[in-house]
């Protein structure tokens, strides 16, 4: 590990392209270390001040869509040893819950979501930067069968969206953030190899792989 524990690893890339999955792979993959997952998808804008039908007409791809100030002080309040209370979002709504969830810092803390890398005050905190790619068809048939099932989505509100927000928007803010990765995988390659290749970057850990 470096001289600041704990060692906090970014995971960015387009969407769908296996951000949560990578990083609960490597946290799988470790042995005798303590890890913090933290999603940015907990970190989306309240609201409720809205009413239902305004909330859909808001454009949920872009960074100002969540609160970055209150990720890093989030990622600091761990970095330092500090537990935090982490948002609750709840997409169908495009709300977030009065109760948040304790969360305890570790040896490795892990930090996905599209705009990691986007934000210069949350590169800032990195130490191993990871982007993950996949095509367009790849996304777009993977976020069609994540909103249905996990979001309350419909066929059609999901393929609307991507084309008039998330294509121009993963265009325009994401794709151009892999330039910061420290490496490079694709969401296509199997999430075990993807995390080997991570573990084994971060210095004094090696490959843990079980």
């Amino acid at each position: 590990m470096n001289s600041r524990a704990p060692h906090i690893i970014g995971i960015s890339g387009t969407t769908c392209s296996g951000k949560s999955s990578l990083a609960k792979r490597i946290r799988d993959g470790l042995t005798g270390k303590t890890i913090s997952i933290i999603s940015c998808d907990w970190y989306y804008r309240d609201l409720s001040e809205l009413p239902p039908s305004e909330r859909e007409k808001r454009n949920f791809d872009i960074p100002e869509a969540l609160e970055m100030d209150l990720l890093r002080r989030d990622l600091e309040s761990l970095a330092s040893g500090s537990g935090i209370l982490r948002p609750v979002y709840d997409f169908s709504t495009h709300t977030r819950s009065p109760h948040a969830i304790q969360i305890t810092p570790g040896d490795i803390i892990i930090v996905e979501g599209l705009f990691v890398l986007y934000w210069e005050e949350i590169r800032h905190l990195l130490d191993t930067k990871v982007f993950i790619f996949l095509t367009e068809a790849e996304s777009l048939a993977r976020r069609l069968e994540r909103d249905v099932r996990e979001r309350g989505r419909t066929e059609q509100s999901v393929v609307e969206q991507y084309q008039t927000t998330v294509k121009p928007m993963t265009q325009r803010y994401v794709l151009p953030t892999r330039h910061f990765a420290d490496i490079l995988v694709r969401g296509t390659d199997p999430v075990e190899h993807s995390a080997e290749t991570v573990i084994s970057s971060i210095p004094c850990v090696g490959k843990h792989l079980t």
